[in-house]
């Protein structure tokens, strides 16, 4: 027999009043608003996951950028001392000289992460690095209420241009941290207080990465640009006026962070050199300009025919504070490679919120009518269920391109560095002094410090111009390659065997797969 309780009694009287309100049952609005769910997560969140898992996925490299050894090994370095080196520890051209170690702190953070996770663990970083960098151009893109489905298709093609810079090293934390500033700008029009975030990030960035340059000079193009439309009469002065001030005290105040760093006020001109310096443009491939009957940089070039089409479809004209920063990243892009990706932040939401007005507002009557039509033939759990299998889908590709990337590192690594070279070096007595063909510095040092010192590697600010311009002379010029090795004072060196000037060298030589080592006569 069932007993009926008081609880019974006052649940079922709250069911019969929520009938006589609603005219439903329970079960009924449980279901409804289980499709308002599904709806929800259809509109708002697929193309964000979706978009979040596909870049984790693309950005991910493996670990195999010439500079990563040297940055590893100074990390090292570090955490063992605890010191950060302002003098050369690694070289013997440059033994003992100042070396300003602008990249201290993502150089400690890649060899922690090495040290207790490999490679994968790099690889996994910097994926999600970069990938946060690409989602906050994502978020900038929705600004202003651009659809998702344009905000991400904007930034997948963004990143698709910027993917030959992609890699595990430092200068990613420059592409996020530039991000990151932008939408803080950004927000900081509609709300001011979100502006004092900048300093604390800009501290941070200018401790990994010198790229940090580019936070004040963002900030002045930014500032130059309100000056602009208050000029042409665009936007007036009170209506500038506290965002202009804004900005002007977040550029002295960055500028006055600057000598927080472990090389103090050495950072000022640590950028203008590196820019000024024509041993690093004539020799740095990311220091060149873009080839663009090279394929990799074909989606730049239609980054800029697109960017140029939605400038001149757009129905309003674009504000200073778009157009100065645009052209001060358009010329900084087509004068050196490695600043295409900060481009690309300023470019994609232009086109983002100017292209589908140009192209979907005309249809936008008939594209909604079908869409009903299409959401009313298809059941709500098709959708959600179609929805989450799309974003699992997705994040099984990124997990799988994680895992074979980390699978594949050590035959990446073989394929690109002098690994027996390097295995043959160490086991045998061999003078300290050794010339190394320059993308195989940083992996000499990794594997070869203390027990020999290198010249060359990939710190092309320690060696100068004049040591840059002998190495690349080394590698591409016949007897003038020879006379350079053989009166340089050290005896073994380490090149690719496809090394021009080898078939001149008078000297013993020890072929190792994609290597060869050489020794002086004696």
């Amino acid at each position: 027999m069932r007993v009926i309780t008081a609880e019974t009694l006052d649940s079922i009287a709250k069911r019969e009043k929520h009938e006589r309100q609603t005219g439903m049952e329970p079960l009924e609005v449980w279901g409804m608003i289980a499709r308002v769910r599904a709806n929800y997560l259809s509109r708002s969140h697929v193309f964000s996951l979706v978009l979040l898992l596909g870049l984790l996925g693309m950005t991910a490299r493996s670990a195999i950028d010439p500079d990563l050894w040297w940055h590893l090994r100074t990390g090292q370095w570090i955490v063992e001392t605890g010191q950060v080196p302002h003098s050369d520890p690694f070289s013997f051209t440059r033994f003992g000289h100042a070396w300003v170690s602008h990249e201290w702190l993502s150089e400690v953070a890649f060899y922690e992460l090495w040290k207790h996770g490999g490679a994968a663990a790099l690889i996994v970083f910097s994926a999600i690095v970069t990938t946060a960098g690409f989602m906050l151009l994502y978020l900038r893109c929705l600004r202003g209420g651009g659809k998702r489905h344009w905000a991400a298709a904007a930034t997948v093609f963004g990143a698709l241009a910027s993917a030959p810079s992609w890699g595990v090293r430092p200068q990613m934390f420059t592409f996020t941290l530039a991000s990151l500033l932008l939408w803080l700008v950004e927000r900081g029009e509609d709300r001011p207080r979100v502006l004092f975030w900048i300093a604390p990030v800009f501290l941070l960035w200018l401790n990994l990465h010198a790229g940090f340059a580019l936070g004040p000079a963002l900030l002045f193009a930014y500032g130059g640009g309100l000056i602009m439309e208050i000029a042409v009469g665009s936007t007036s002065w009170s209506q500038a006026r506290s965002m202009l001030a804004r900005v002007l005290v977040l550029l002295v105040a960055c500028l006055a962070l600057v000598p927080l760093n472990p090389s103090g006020a050495q950072l000022y001109r640590y950028p203008l050199d590196t820019l000024r310096s024509p041993g690093m443009r004539s020799f740095i491939v990311e220091w060149f300009s873009p080839n663009f009957h090279d394929g990799i940089y074909r989606s730049f070039l239609l980054v800029w025919l697109v960017l140029l089409v939605a400038l001149a479809s757009s129905r309003s004209r674009p504000k200073g504070r778009v157009v100065v920063p645009l052209l001060l990243t358009g010329f900084a892009a087509l004068d050196a490679v490695r600043h295409i990706p900060i481009f690309v932040l300023v470019a994609i939401p232009v086109i983002a919120a100017a292209l589908p007005a140009a192209i979907g507002e005309r249809d936008e009557g008939a594209h909604a009518a079908k869409s009903a039509r299409g959401r009313a033939g298809v059941s709500w759990r098709f959708r959600a269920v179609f929805n989450a299998a799309v974003i699992v889908l997705v994040g099984v590709f990124a997990l799988a391109k994680w895992m074979s990337l980390a699978r594949d590192q050590n035959a990446r690594v073989a394929e690109m560095f002098p690994q027996q070279a390097v295995a043959f070096l160490r086991s045998g007595d061999y003078p300290q002094r050794i010339f190394v063909y320059y993308d195989w510095g940083g992996y000499a040092i990794w594997n070869l410090y203390p027990g020999y010192r290198v010249f060359m590697d990939g710190r092309a600010d320690l060696y100068g111009d004049e040591l840059m311009a002998n190495s690349r002379m080394s590698c591409s010029s016949g007897r003038a390659g020879e006379m350079f090795l053989t009166g340089g004072g050290w005896k073994p060196c380490l090149c690719p065997l496809a090394a021009p000037w080898l078939r001149f060298c008078c000297l013993i030589r020890i072929g190792i797969t994609n290597s060869v080592i050489l020794r002086r006569l004696s």
